[in-house]
């Protein structure tokens, strides 16, 4: 008697997670991958956000509009760029990258870093002008009215720092070149994604599991979600 799909699916729920860690360790190179990426992304967005929005100097258009276009820039074509960078003819083909998770760290940094660099210079350039003027009435030097204003746009930055998480953990383009979609001997993921893993299971007509790493994908994002609505109502209460 045929299994019902939706019994084989449920089936799958409950043992893949814990049959030779295979779901495991995807979701945990999904995350590591992706997490390492926005920090470091983060970490270079908001002082160029801050230099946009308290700064005004020749070519600050040109910048912007870099930046704007670098949210749509095509993920295949950040794969391609990045994979010549750590292939042995590229610039980083010393340090060994290809086919590990640095070089897919490099990838979602590169596309993670436009959302959050614009969402954030649109988060401090909203801030009322009123604020920069009150911490320098104060005796604020420039630095205390930054960080006054980024106080103030928290919520926004915040925002943006979730919108370039999403981006990068649902990303399958890119990481697909640079990193191979690589799993182990004993079936653990090296290099394989949530993403990748979906693609691959679905291309093999594995539709259970394929739907199985949907839902996990799908939970993550629903979780992110959540943060940003929580955040809003935090702000909406304040």
């Amino acid at each position: 008697m045929p299994i019902d799909p939706a019994v084989q699916s449920l089936q799958l729920l409950v043992d893949l997670p814990f049959r030779e860690g295979y779901v495991r360790s995807i979701v945990s190179v999904s995350l590591y991958v992706s997490l390492i990426a926005v920090a470091l992304s983060t970490l270079f967005s908001i002082p160029v956000a801050v230099v946009l929005g308290f700064n005004d100097f020749p070519g600050k258009g040109l910048v912007k509009a870099v930046i704007n276009t670098g949210m749509g820039f095509p993920s295949v074509v950040v794969g391609l760029v990045v994979l010549f960078a750590v292939s042995n003819q590229g610039p980083l083909g010393s340090l060994n990258l290809l086919f590990t998770k640095q070089a897919m760290i490099l990838s979602q940094f590169v596309l993670a870093t436009p959302p959050i660099t614009a969402i954030s210079l649109a988060a401090i350039t909203g801030v009322d002008e009123d604020v920069r003027d009150a911490a320098r009435a104060l005796g604020g030097t420039r630095l205390d009215a930054a960080l006054v204003v980024l106080k103030e746009a928290r919520y926004g930055i915040a925002t943006a720092v979730l919108a370039g998480f999403g981006r990068a953990i649902s990303e399958v383009g890119s990481v697909l070149i640079v990193g191979g979609n690589i799993t182990g001997a004993d079936g653990i993921s090296k290099t394989r994604t949530l993403t990748t893993a979906i693609q691959l299971e679905a291309r093999q007509g594995q539709y259970g599991t394929a739907m199985v790493l949907g839902g996990v994908l799908l939970a993550l994002v629903l979780l992110i979600n959540a943060i940003v609505v929580r955040f809003g109502d935090w702000g909406v209460q304040r």
